[in-house]
Formats: C-alpha cells, sequence, structure tokens
C-alpha cells in the first residue's frame, strides 16, 4: 500500500479540515511552528501511537468539541484478502473502496477523555439500499437464512460467496459513501480489518532532537527503523507463524468447546472461541537493537553531530540496500528537519540518499525543513508549503508556491549566474551535469556543470515549455539562454527556433538521438543495475532506452508489473549517468554532439 493522502481536522493547529497529497518523496516547507510537525506526527499517531501517542491537549484548543479526525487514504492496494477458512475476497468486492478505487480509513479519537480513545472507520462507497446493507456485520449463519430466503444457487460456506450472490440480485445497492466502523465491528467487519492492518505501510518517524514533551529525553534512533524494516520483510514468515499457531489455539479452544457442551450446553451456547493475533506494535516491541562506542557509551549519549551522523549513515545504507534487495511490505520514513546539526556535504549526502529511497519500489519519504540550501536541493514537486491566512494553517503546492517559498526562506538569486540552462525536466538536470563532469575529467576547459557557479538550471517542464519561450517569462532576469531538448516531442522544433530567432546570445538545440536517455552505455546500465539492455539512438518496435530499462529491471527485481518510464528515467539519472566516463560518451556519440553542447556552454559562461 503506498500512501496517497492525508486528512486532519481539529488537530493542534489545524482546527478546519485540511488535506494534503503525498508523492514517493513529499517535504514540507515553512517558518518554524507553522504545523510541519504536526503533520508528521498525525501520521505517527495514525500508524503507531508510540513515538508520539494521542493527549487531550492535541485537539484544537479553539474548538469546544474534542474530537479529532485523522483520515489516511491508500493506493497500490491488496489484490485479494484471505479470511478465516481459507475464504478469498477483496476490497473492491466487499464495496470498502471509494468510487476513484482508493482505501479510506478514518480513526476518531475522543480527546475529551483523559485517555483519548479511538474509533476506525472505513469510508467507502458502500451498499445502502434496504436489506443489503450491513451484510459484512452478519453472521455465517444469518448469511445462510437470507441466502434461502432469497433461493440463491450458492454454496452456503463462505460468506464473500454468499455475500456477493445477495448484492448480485439487489438490482440498485444504492451505493453512498459511508463511515464502516471496524475496530470495534464483530464478524468479517473484523477479519477483514485484521487482514487490512497487516498490508498498512510501516512509518518510521525520525524527530528533530528536541524533546516532544518535557518528560522525552531519549533521542529517536534509526536503529528502532532498522526493526521496523527487518519484520517488514520477513512478514510473510511471520504471517505463516500466526496461522499456524492460530490453527493450533483454535483447535484446542473448539476441542474445549466441545467437551464443555457435554458438561454444559447452556454455557457452552453462550460461548464461541475467538482467536486475537498479535499487533504488528507487539512483535516490534520484541526486538531491540542499538550502537555503543568502543568505550560502551550508548548512541543517545553522544553529541547531537554524532547522533545526526548516524542517521545520514543510517538512511545512505538503506538507499543501497532496498536498490540491491526485492522489496516487500511498503515502508515510510518521515524525518523532521534533517540538515539539522550536519555540515554541508552530509546536507548533499542526506539529499542524494533521500532521492534514492524514495524512487525505490515500496518506499515513500517524507521531510519538513526551514533551511534554504537543503530546500532549494530537493525536487521542484515534492514541495508542500505551509503558510497562514488569517491565523489557520493552508498546505500549497505547484509552480505557484515557489516564489513564496523563496521569500519565506530567503532564498535568493546568485549574481554569479551567467546563463540559463532551460531543459524539460530534473532528469534531464542530472543527466547533463554527470555528462559534463565525465567530459570534464577528461579536458578540464569544458564546464563541469556539477559545481560551475555560473550556469544555474532552469526545469521548464514538458508540458508548460512551449508556454514558457512563447511568452519569454525568463527576460527579465537579463541573462543569456541555452536550451537542449529531447527529439522525442516534434512540436520542440518550434520552440528552438523561436529562441534560436531572438538575437540575444541565447541558443537553443534538439537532441540527435531520441532522448537524453539514448546516450547512456549499457555498461553503464549494467554496473548500476545488474541488467543488460540494447540501447539504440530511436526507438525499436515503440521502446525507448527507459522502457527497455523498465522492463528488464522489473523482471529481475520480480516486480509485479512494470516500473512506468518517469519512475524508470528517475533511476537511470540517479544511477546510470554518473557512472558514464568520456570514453562510454565517445562510444555513444562518435560525432561528438554532446561535447559540443559544452563547448558551446563554455563559450557563452566566458
Amino acid at each position: 500500500m503506498q500512501l496517497k493522502s492525508l486528512t486532519i481536522k481539529n488537530f493542534r493547529c489545524y482546527r478546519d479540515e485540511v488535506a494534503v497529497e503525498f508523492n514517493d518523496l513529499t517535504t514540507f516547507v515553512g517558518k518554524n511552528d507553522i504545523g510541519k510537525s504536526s503533520i508528521l506526527e498525525a501520521l505517527e499517531i495514525f500508524f503507531n501511537n508510540s513515538t508520539v501517542t494521542i493527549e487531550q491537549g492535541d485537539a484544537n484548543v479553539y474548538n469546544p468539541l474534542k474530537i479529532v479526525e485523522i483520515t489516511c487514504e491508500f493506493m497500490n492496494l491488496p489484490p485479494t484478502l484471505n479470511l478465516d477458512a481459507g475464504a478469498i475476497t477483496s476490497l473492491a468486492e466487499e464495496y470498502l473502496l471509494t468510487k476513484q478505487g482508493t482505501l479510506k480509513i478514518r480513526k476518531i479519537y475522543d480527546c475529551g477523555n483523559k485517555k483519548p480513545s479511538v474509533e476506525i472507520f472505513v469510508i467507502a462507497d458502500h451498499p445502502t439500499a434496504p436489506g443489503f446493507q450491513n451484510l459484512l456485520e452478519l453472521k455465517e449463519k444469518d448469511l445462510q437464512n437470507k441466502v434461502k430466503e432469497l433461493k440463491l444457487d450458492v454454496p452456503l460456506k463462505g460468506n464473500p460467496g454468499m455475500r456477493k450472490a445477495i448484492w448480485s440480485v439487489a438490482g440498485d445497492l444504492q451505493l453512498s459513501e459511508i463511515a464502516i466502523p471496524v475496530s470495534k465491528a464483530k464478524e468479517d467487519t473484523k477479519r477483514i480489518w485484521d487482514q487490512i492492518e497487516n498490508y498498512l505501510p510501516i512509518f518510521a518517524l525520525f524527530q528533530s532532537d528536541r524533546s516532544s514533551k518535557d518528560s522525552d529525553s531519549e533521542v529517536q534512533s534509526p536503529m528502532k527503523a532498522a526493526v521496523a524494516a527487518a519484520l517488514a520483510e520477513v512478514q510473510d514468515e511471520i504471517s505463516r507463524i500466526q496461522q499456524r499457531v492460530q490453527e493450533k489455539a483454535v483447535e484446542i479452544a473448539n476441542n474445549t468447546h466441545e467437551a464443555l457442551k457435554t458438561i454444559d450446553p447452556e454455557l457452552a451456547s453462550e460461548l464461541t472461541p475467538e482467536f486475537t493475533p498479535p499487533t504488528a506494535a507487539k512483535w516490534s516491541g520484541l526486538f531491540s537493537v542499538g550502537l555503543n562506542t568502543d568505550e560502551g557509551i550508548p548512541l543517545n549519549k553522544r553529541g547531537s553531530g554524532v547522533r545526526r551522523l548516524v542517521l545520514v549513515s543510517f538512511f545512505k545504507a538503506e538507499a543501497e540496500r532496498r536498490l540491491k534487495t526485492s522489496n516487500r511490505r511498503n515502508i515510510i520514513y518521515a524525518i523532521e528537519e534533517p540538515e539539522t546539526a550536519q555540515h554541508p556535504n552530509n546536507q548533499r549526502i542526506l539529499i542524494e540518499s533521500f532521492k534514492s529511497l524514495a524512487l525505490e519500489n515500496g518506499c515513500q519519504v517524507i521531510l519538513t525543513t526551514h533551511s534554504p540550501g537543503f530546500a532549494s536541493d530537493l525536487p521542484n514537486e515534492s514541495i508542500r508549503f505551509i503558510t497562514r491566512n488569517a491565523g489557520e494553517p493552508i498546505i500549497q503546492s505547484g509552480v505557484d508556491v515557489f516564489e513564496d517559498v523563496a521569500e519565506t526562506l530567503g532564498v535568493t538569486p546568485d549574481s554569479r549566474v551567467k546563463l540559463l540552462l532551460c531543459v524539460e525536466g530534473p532528469t534531464d538536470v542530472a543527466a547533463l551535469k554527470a555528462l559534463s563532469r565525465a567530459l570534464h575529467d577528461e579536458d578540464n576547459s569544458l564546464p563541469n556543470l556539477e559545481n560551475e557557479d555560473r550556469v544555474a538550471f532552469v526545469v521548464l517542464g514538458g508540458g508548460t515549455l512551449k508556454h514558457w519561450v512563447n511568452e519569454h517569462y525568463l527576460r527579465a532576469l537579463n541573462k543569456k539562454e541555452a536550451h537542449i531538448y529531447d527529439r522525442d516531442v516534434p512540436h520542440y522544433a518550434d520552440s528552438v527556433n523561436m529562441v534560436n530567432a531572438r538575437q540575444d546570445g541565447s541558443w537553443a538545440v534538439l537532441t540527435q538521438k531520441h532522448e537524453i536517455e539514448s546516450y547512456l552505455h549499457p555498461d553503464a546500465i549494467f554496473d548500476a543495475f545488474n541488467v543488460v539492455i540494447e540501447v539504440t539512438d530511436h526507438p525499436v518496435g515503440g521502446k525507448a532506452t527507459p522502457k527497455c530499462f523498465a522492463e528488464a529491471y522489473s523482471a529481475a527485481q520480480n516486480f509485479d508489473g512494470i516500473m512506468k518510464d518517469n519512475t524508470a528515467k528517475l533511476r537511470l539519472s540517479e544511477r546510470a549517468f554518473p557512472l558514464m566516463t568520456a570514453s562510454r560518451i565517445h562510444e555513444r556519440d562518435p560525432e561528438g554532439e554532446v561535447r559540443d553542447w559544452f563547448i558551446k556552454i563554455r563559450d557563452m559562461i566566458q
């Protein structure tokens, strides 16, 4: 399962209902005490209620109603659920999905109590037609009676099959969005919820070094996440153990129940054997791992710089490990102010590790920051800007927020910039930096765009590129422009011609090959991912380099499907392009086209 959105209501500063969408990498940006940490802690309460627990004071102080709602929406759902006695069903067949085909779970906390209570609901487009609603709450005997009443030809064993048959003859089910209680439910509603819990992502929160409350002086350790990640990867074995224990325990309970019938039938009729499996939190509590120095000093007694350096190391190692191993249960890493107490070099390592982790199947990364340098290096599409309107926090995203983000964090233009290098997307930035670095190593007269202060990249976006060129939005910056676009979109040629016709020193070019990935050497791809593909100048059989790589890598990793082209491009830009050398570039580009790009850029900044 992948987290799609979060909606919170009456939680701390979020009095009114506020919703936010999540990507593989999502970054919350804003001033101090604006509500960034509350987002992460709402998720911690929803998934674990451990590192941060729900308290009376979490309800908005200005609302007399002390009810807090935290709703998470998920996509990439399990195709089937296995209920007792091998009864196979699915969330869709049980009408437990929204109209959009997502799973929406709402937890409602009553903070009017000294110890807040919680009720859990699935918000779904569910049957409400009289006589056909609430079927999930019926016992097997009640479903059997309903099947007989409707004279349906269906086996009287297996609740999912009986429900499906009953719903099939309803005509108009009168589907409507309702809240279905699952935490205190019985029968199959409870069993389905137990199954759903096993598929929910693992959520690992890394707080900043400040204590979340006066009594909490312990610093969050990444080793807790290590245990959670390890448990996620043996979830299948854990499930089999639980199933075996359940079978044996229920068998013994049933035998005891049968024996009781011979002694006191009336008492036996009032009792029903019921097995309650341990929660994920209980499994996590069985294991611990720590890091001590040679002198035996625990990690949480070391300085903040050392502790955060371990954090950097953890995410770097985890990014590399998940690349090499097949992925199972999803995991969400939520990190509060990861740049704290870190040298700029370590910050860059962290950013690259987060980007790499977010590329991996079954992994999401959520960050908060108020650091201008850290925020400016993150992908634009990951930014969620939190600000206040009449005292109420609002969350914004999209291109329109970048000016506000820059003003809030103090991001200012670099006066050293002489040239704006305009490209379609962030993968082009990574590719051109890597290619320039490789050629610079061979000929240091060529610019190395990885550290060339006189060149600033401008990502125009494929869908809006023509609009940027037509309106010449960058004119006010009074800088020369270089535009490098892939040949795969025919109308980019018009944009290239418009830039070259300006007579202001700007220059534009289309790649001779299909796209920037077509310049990759197959050896670089093999060294990065251990897969062999043929890289061609132009698509063969309708398949360009990213598609060929996606198919080969997905098969090698035993993914259920084939990764999307955009994800394939991201992986190639992050892993394969950095392994390009000058000799590999010359072999893929004997005409020297790529070298000519950087000669032109060199001449424009001198």
